[in-house]
């Protein structure tokens, strides 16, 4: 017989794997108790550089996921034909998202701007989101999203 194993030939690590268990589900239960705790004292428990920038989208915007996208491209449809090729629903939104350099916003915004006047007369909610940063990108994403209302502080 060798040492951690029983009759059987299975390793006898079994209290193990029932301590890692229960490590696990004792996390998880500080885990859901934080946002309680939170809650009843009125303050963060944990400090911003534990908990990460807590960002929200601008206007309580939520963001869903896309039913189609597009891009424009050379040789390639304008944003108001490629939207009468969409299927019409008054709850979809069309957000054009614009990610460009620091150095070159200005053109973002005449990018984003001119995309946003191709979709004005498809009848479709539009809204713009620009970031900074890594390589340039435009593009529009049509989603069934919502506008939540705006927290007060």
């Amino acid at each position: 017989m060798t040492t951690g194993t029983t009759s059987g030939g299975k390793a006898g690590h079994g209290w193990q794997l029932i301590l890692a268990d229960l490590a696990l589900i004792f996390f998880l239960l500080m885990l859901t108790a934080l946002p309680a705790a939170e809650a009843e004292n009125g303050r963060p428990l944990a400090d911003k550089a534990a908990r990460g920038e807590e960002t929200q989208a601008p206007g309580g915007a939520e963001i869903a996921a896309s039913q189609a996208l597009y891009r424009p491209v050379a040789g390639g449809p304008s944003l108001a034909e490629w939207l009468a090729t969409q299927p019409r629903d008054p709850r979809a939104t069309l957000t054009v998202f614009a990610r460009v350099p620091r150095s070159d916003d200005a053109r973002a915004w005449a990018d984003a701007r001119t995309l946003v006047e191709e979709a004005a007369g498809s009848g479709v909610t539009v809204r713009t989101i620009i970031t900074v940063g890594g390589e340039a990108d435009l593009y529009a994403s049509l989603a069934y999203d919502a506008l939540l209302p705006q927290a007060q502080p």
